[in-house]
């Protein structure tokens, strides 16, 4: 007999008559005649009740001995459930305790904190809330290839390893070799020249826009930015488009089309755990995701934005200053107290942007854009490319990288340039905007933070 999820038990209105099941024992309770398991197979967030009587064969060997976080494996017969929250269940022909747990497992019964469920990551996927975390998530990954490969756009892998500083921050994670306790360098240099663990696939997809015109990328970025807010992690995965003949009002409709279309596909398919996330998590969550999938977003210029944040009568930890960027308590006001809904804002200052962005008539912009969303902030960044060679060349120059580095970035401007643009969606505030869940290291299956890289 081949095994059989317990979501599909659950959820079916005729299940089969007999089945077999493999799975965890979330909990048990005994009586002189029967035990009764409740078998978690990590499927969904119910458990099946697994009825199992004490004159089965090999019983006492194990059943009795099954606790909470033992692994089981039970065939036996599909019955209407005389219990209450429950269809069916299942009585059992056999069971067989396949990998006992000892009475200190951790994750008994109670009530546990976030912090204690992160220093043990190995177990946490076995709660009701991280399992469902880690299933919206995985639902979001197939939902954002969906929506590119439904546009016709072509998935491009971008390098891990590159010797391009795409943000020019210089918070970079550099890769060395050892030669044991000695740090090759110099003319030693395992790829002869320094280098990093990629901050963005942009300035490499970029390559491929330009050949294929619609690409996308969706792979691990590292920053090693010394933060230790709730947003940030060393190690997070990025969504990258890039898009030939597109600029920066195209740039934007794809960008809110996409958060919409993502928004939507978790509230049709994730029902029961966005339920569970509303319950324990986020009591606004599921009118907050439907506020954003139904409503238009609105738009405002980055001036226009600091001159709302201005009059706003709000006295913020950091001042709100032309020439700045917003900090994520300005974003969020514009999102949730002024105008109530996501905002895109686009066209900010060129002195805080990176130098692939396309200057704008005024000289004192650039073609960039964030989307903000409530609850979060920015959620996704992104600008039209600078296409014109001389302008590059000079932003480079002015932020003080050497233009043979960029040299094939240029070229990209010499053979056949056209206007461009793309995006980064950061995947980890997208499952909190969709999750509800307050801090990044807990959307993240291991997280990597500043002096803590366990697992």
């Amino acid at each position: 007999m081949s095994p059989i999820r317990v979501a599909e038990i659950l959820r079916s209105d005729s299940p089969p008559e007999t089945a077999l099941v493999r799975g965890w024992v979330r909990t048990k309770r005994e009586s002189k005649a029967f035990s009764f398991l409740e078998l978690n197979d990590g499927s969904c967030l119910a458990n099946l009740q697994i009825v199992a009587d004490a004159s089965l064969p090999g019983y006492g060997e194990n059943v009795v001995p099954a606790r909470t976080g033992a692994s089981v494996e039970v065939e036996g017969r599909v019955v209407a459930s005389q219990g209450k929250g429950q269809r069916w269940e299942l009585q059992a022909t056999r069971v067989a305790l396949v990998g006992a747990a000892p009475d200190d497992y951790p994750l008994q019964k109670k009530g546990h904190s976030l912090e204690f469920l992160r220093s043990i990551a190995h177990l946490r996927p076995r709660t009701n809330l991280f399992g469902a975390v880690f299933r919206i998530r995985s639902r979001m990954a197939y939902a954002i290839h969906r929506f590119f490969q439904e546009r016709g756009f072509v998935y491009v892998h971008t390098p891990i390893l590159t010797a391009s500083d795409c943000e020019g921050a210089g918070e970079m994670f550099r890769v060395v070799t050892m030669d044991g306790e000695r740090v090759r360098g110099g003319e030693e240099e395992f790829f002869g020249k320094p280098t990093y663990l990629t901050v963005s696939g942009q300035l490499e997809g970029e390559t491929f826009a330009c050949a294929l015109t619609n690409i996308y990328t969706f792979g691990p970025t590292f920053r090693a930015e010394n933060s230790h807010t709730s947003r940030h992690a060393a190690e997070f995965w990025m969504i990258e488009p890039e898009m030939a003949f597109c600029d920066l009002g195209g740039d934007m409709d794809l960008a809110e089309e996409m958060v919409k279309f993502l928004v939507a596909d978790a509230l049709e398919h994730c029902s029961e755990d966005l339920a569970f996330c509303q319950r324990f998590v986020d009591k606004g969550l599921l009118e907050r995701l439907e506020f954003v999938r139904d409503r238009p977003f609105a738009r405002v210029s980055y001036d226009e934005a600091v001159e709302i944040l201005l009059a706003s009568g709000e006295t913020f930890e950091y001042p709100v200053e032309h020439g700045h960027n917003l900090q994520s308590e300005h974003e969020r006001h514009l999102t949730e107290a002024h105008f109530r809904c996501p905002v895109t804002v686009h066209d900010y200052p060129k002195g805080i942007k990176p130098f692939y962005m396309r200057r704008n008539d005024d000289g004192r912009t650039v073609a960039a854009m964030d989307l903000l969303v409530p609850g979060i902030g920015e959620i996704v960044g992104g600008s039209q490319r600078e296409e014109r060679p001389e302008v590059l060349a000079a932003n480079l120059r002015e932020q003080g990288l050497d233009e043979d580095d960029y040299s094939w970035y240029l070229d990209l401007r010499r053979y056949g340039s056209v206007p461009h643009a793309g995006f980064g969606l950061g995947f980890e505030r997208l499952l909190m905007l969709v999750t509800g869940v307050g801090n990044i290291r807990d959307v993240v299956p291991f997280p990597r933070v500043p002096g803590w890289a366990e697992f």
